[in-house]
C-alpha cells in the first residue's frame, strides 16, 4: 500500500469567474496540484483525469444554471461512486446545498470564499479520499490472498485443493475432477492448464451432456466433407483444436459407448480418425475430465468402460461443495458483489444485519453457481444503499409468510399439472437454475424441457 499522506493531492476545480479561479490556485498552492476548467463542457473533459478531489461551482456556462453543477456532480458519481466532490455556490437557497448532498457531494460551502474555511473542508475531503483508496487497496489485497487464479476461497478444503492443483499442474497426467454441479470444475481445469507447460497452447472445453448423441463423434473427432448429410465441408474436432494444449471433457459420464470406445483409442494411441476420414491424425493433448456422477458405480453397472475409467482418472481431485466450505461464503459474496456492480454499473452496497447469516445458513444445493445467481439478482434489483433481508429471494428470507393453503384441484388434469409444475421447479432449483442439468436429471430432452418451462412460465 502506498503512503501518500505527505504528497500533494490533485484537485479538479471548475469555476467560471477568472478572478476567483486565480485566487483558488494561489490558496491551494503547495497542498494541491490544481487542474482547472471554466465551464461545464471543459470540466467534463477533465473528469477522467482521476483527481483526488473535485471542487465545482453550481452555476456554470454554457447555460449559467445550477443544473450545470448538479450535472457535473452526477457525472462524476456515476463514473466513480466513491469520488469525493465538494460543491460551492453563492446561492442563499438551502435547497441547493441539500440537493448537492443528496446527489453525493461530500460537503457544500457558500461564497464569498474564505480561504481558511475552504482549506479545512478540502483537507478533510482529501483525508476521506485517501481513506477510501486505502480501504479499496486493503480489499484488493484481501481478495488476492483469498483467491487462486480465478478460484476464490480461504477455507481448509479449498486451500487443500489449491495445493493439489499446484502439485498436479506441472505433470502431463490425466486428471479426473469430481464434484457436484456448480462447484467450479471448469475453473479448476483452467487453473491446472494455466499452471502447466501447455499454458501457451489452447484450452478447449467440451460439455458431454450438451452433445447430442448423433453429433458427439463429429464434435470430438471432426468429420470430412460428405461424411453425413449436411457435412458440406471438412471440419476439425475438439481434439485437433486442443493440439498442444488441454482438452477438458465435462460430464464425461454422459458419453455413449461408441464415443467412449473412440475416446479410449485417442488416449492410448494419441491419434484420432475423423468421421469419413481415411487416415489417422496425430494429436497431442492433456486430458482433464469431470463428472458429478459416481463413475465407479457406473463401471460396476456396466454403463461405463472400466478400461477408460482407469485411463482418465490417473489423478482424481475432489472439489468440495459449498456446504462444506461455508467460511468461504462471505468472501464469495464480496467477490461477486464487486464483479456484478461493475458489470451492471450499479453502486456498491453494504449487506444489512442478518443477510450474511441467512446466506451462510442456506444449503446451496446449486453450489457456487446458485450463490452467484443470487448475488447478481441482489445487485440488479435491491434498492437503497443497504441490502436488507426483504431483498433476498423468498427461499432465503426470514419470517416469510407461510404459503396459503392449497385448494383441491378442480380435476385430475389440474392435479397432474400441479404435480408437473412442482417437480420441474424443484429440479431447476436443485440444478442451480441450469435447465439443461434439470433436464438431464429428469431424463427429458431439450425440446421437452423448453416446452414445459414455457407451459408453466418457469
Amino acid at each position: 500500500m502506498t503512503d501518500s499522506s505527505s504528497a500533494p493531492g490533485t484537485i479538479l476545480v471548475v469555476e467560471d469567474d477568472p478572478f476567483l479561479l486565480d485566487q483558488l490556485r494561489w490558496a491551494l498552492k503547495g497542498t494541491f496540484e490544481v487542474r482547472a476548467a471554466r465551464d461545464a463542457v471543459e470540466g467534463r473533459a477533465l473528469i477522467e483525469s482521476d483527481p483526488d478531489l473535485y471542487l465545482f461551482d453550481l452555476r456554470l456556462p454554457p447555460s449559467g444554471q445550477v443544473e450545470e453543477g448538479f450535472g457535473l456532480l452526477s457525472e462524476v458519481k456515476r463514473r466513480k461512486p466513491e469520488a469525493t466532490v465538494v460543491m460551492m455556490s453563492g446561492e442563499e437557497d438551502r435547497q441547493s446545498a441539500l440537493r448537492s448532498i443528496e446527489l453525493g457531494a461530500f460537503d457544500f460551502f457558500r461564497k464569498p470564499l474564505d480561504p481558511a474555511e475552504l482549506m479545512v473542508i478540502l483537507k478533510r475531503a482529501l483525508e476521506r479520499s485517501r481513506l477510501v483508496v486505502e480501504n479499496r487497496e486493503l480489499k484488493d489485497q484481501r481478495r488476492e490472498e483469498s483467491s487462486f487464479d480465478r478460484l476464490v476461497g480461504q477455507s481448509a478444503p479449498m486451500l487443500r485443493l489449491f495445493r493439489e492443483i499446484e502439485k498436479v499442474a506441472p505433470s502431463d497426467a490425466s486428471v479426473m475432477l469430481q464434484g457436484e454441479s456448480g462447484t467450479g470444475k471448469e475453473l479448476v481445469a483452467q487453473s491446472i492448464h494455466q499452471r502447466s507447460a501447455r499454458r501457451a497452447r489452447p484450452f478447449v472445453a467440451v460439455n458431454g451432456s450438451a452433445l447430442p448423441e448423433t453429433l458427439a463423434e463429429s464434435e470430438l473427432f471432426g468429420h470430412e466433407k460428405g461424411a453425413f448429410t449436411g457435412a458440406v465441408a471438412s471440419r476439425p474436432g475438439r481434439f485437433e483444436m486442443a493440439q498442444g494444449g488441454t482438452l477438458f471433457l465435462d460430464e464425461i459420464g454422459t458419453l455413449s459407448a461408441a464415443v467412449q470406445s473412440k475416446l479410449l483409442r485417442a488416449i492410448e494411441s494419441r491419434e484420432i480418425d475423423r468421421l469419413g476420414g481415411r487416415r489417422s491424425i496425430p494429436v497431442d493433448f492433456r486430458l482433464i475430465s469431470a463428472t458429478n456422477e459416481d463413475l465407479e458405480a457406473r463401471v460396476a453397472a456396466g454403463t461405463f468402460r472400466e478400461d477408460l475409467f482407469y485411463r482418465i482418472s490417473t489423478i482424481p481431485l475432489r472439489i468440495p461443495p459449498l456446504r462444506e466450505r461455508k467460511d468461504d461464503i462471505p468472501v464469495l459474496i464480496e467477490h461477486f458483489m464487486t464483479r456484478y456492480a461493475a458489470r451492471h454499473q450499479k453502486p456498491a452496497r453494504a449487506l444489512g444485519a442478518g443477510v450474511i447469516e441467512r446466506l451462510t445458513a442456506h444449503p446451496w444445493r446449486g453450489n457456487v453457481r446458485e450463490l452467484k445467481h443470487v448475488v447478481e439478482m441482489l445487485v440488479l434489483f435491491a434498492e437503497g444503499d443497504v441490502i436488507a433481508e426483504e431483498d433476498l429471494p423468498r427461499a432465503l428470507r426470514t419470517g416469510a409468510a407461510a404459503p396459503p393453503a392449497k385448494e383441491a384441484p378442480a380435476s385430475f388434469a389440474g392435479a397432474v399439472e400441479e404435480f408437473e409444475r412442482k417437480l420441474l421447479a424443484d429440479a431447476i432449483a436443485a440444478a442451480g437454475g441450469v435447465k439443461a442439468e434439470a433436464a438431464r436429471r429428469l431424463k427429458l430432452d431439450g425440446n421437452q424441457i423448453k416446452y414445459l418451462c414455457r407451459k408453466y412460465s418457469l
